[in-house]
């Protein structure tokens, strides 16, 4: 197997790109809304296409305004239908995201020659092609250091994250675990599911052109999930989850270099960081402290009388 610069770009893109949705994901599993996640990340489709028919550009300041308003959006019609359609969350969700990501669709087929987005690249990123385009960091006569652009992009997205984490961490604990009383302390709940889902917005559209959705969701998902079967300490909780997004990223760029060498066709790094992220989360539902087969070796020590 042939490693090269190439890919330890690409794993940097994709490590920072997973740590980066990790982190609102570990909060929306906690408020059991990781769907939501899935749902922004295909409703913030239109939002990019009509910021880009609006403005004529991909300036990143207009593709961000676009994502976050319709990240919002996704949420409040997600709410309006809950409490006014009397439709369970899942379902509102469903219907709100399959809806906005359809016509985000239509949008981009019927003004093709217009929106400069590709379906195929929405869903499955150009990872690939991250290293280049490279902006360089440290140059002298005799050796230089650079690194892709998305990184710095999706770098950005991860500091962002987690400076929001770290100042209203009390907050975000506190309307996770209990609205109620978040309220009667004087917080605001809904301003920080807003905050949250503004978040989710913003990581997705950093995140969209180098890794597509699916990397996306399976990130704000997987490894939350996969930390909380190993812990129930919320800091700890956070830690394992960016450490099994940043594995997924490694591993998964391994990964990906072993169909050619058995004679498979090649396939894409994000796909494989996001099917090893699920090849971790199920060693942790099997091996985990309260995995499948710590219960049933307790199951079989439990003696049991007729």
């Amino acid at each position: 197997m042939d490693w090269t610069a190439n890919d330890f770009h690409i794993i940097l893109v994709g490590g920072l790109c997973a740590m980066a949705c990790a982190l609102p994901g570990t909060f929306l599993l906690l408020r059991r809304m990781s769907m939501m996640g899935d749902a922004i990340s295909h409703a913030v489709l239109p939002g990019l296409a009509l910021a880009f028919l609006i403005s004529g550009s991909r300036a990143n300041i207009w593709m961000f305004l676009g994502a976050a308003i319709a990240g919002i959006l996704t949420a409040l019609f997600s709410q309006w239908i809950i409490r006014f359609g009397k439709v369970e969350r899942g379902a509102a969700m469903g219907i709100v995201f399959t809806t906005l990501f359809a016509i985000g669709l239509v949008i981009i087929r019927k003004a093709a020659h217009r929106v400069e987005l590709d379906a195929d690249c929405v869903l499955y990123g150009a990872l690939e092609y991250t290293p280049l385009d490279l902006v360089i960091l440290f140059q002298n006569e005799t050796s230089f250091f650079a690194v892709p652009h998305a990184a710095l992009i999706i770098g950005t997205t991860l500091l962002f994250n987690a400076l929001i984490i770290t100042f209203f961490y009390k907050e975000f604990k506190l309307a996770s675990f209990d609205p109620a009383l978040a309220k009667t302390q004087g917080f605001r709940p809904q301003l920080m599911h807003y905050l949250l889902m503004t978040m989710v917005a913003i990581t997705t559209v950093a995140a969209f052109e180098a890794v597509g959705s699916i990397i996306v969701i399976a990130m704000l998902i997987v490894p939350p999930a996969t930390a909380f079967l190993l812990t129930r300490n919320l800091p700890f909780l956070i830690m394992v989850s960016l450490i099994v997004a940043a594995f997924s990223a490694m591993l998964g760029q391994i990964a990906s270099h072993i169909p050619p060498l058995i004679g498979l066709p090649d396939t894409t790094s994000s796909g494989m960081m996001a099917t090893t992220a699920g090849f971790l989360f199920l060693l942790a539902w099997l091996f985990g402290p309260e995995g499948l087969i710590k219960k049933k070796s307790q199951q079989l020590e439990t003696p049991h009388f007729d």
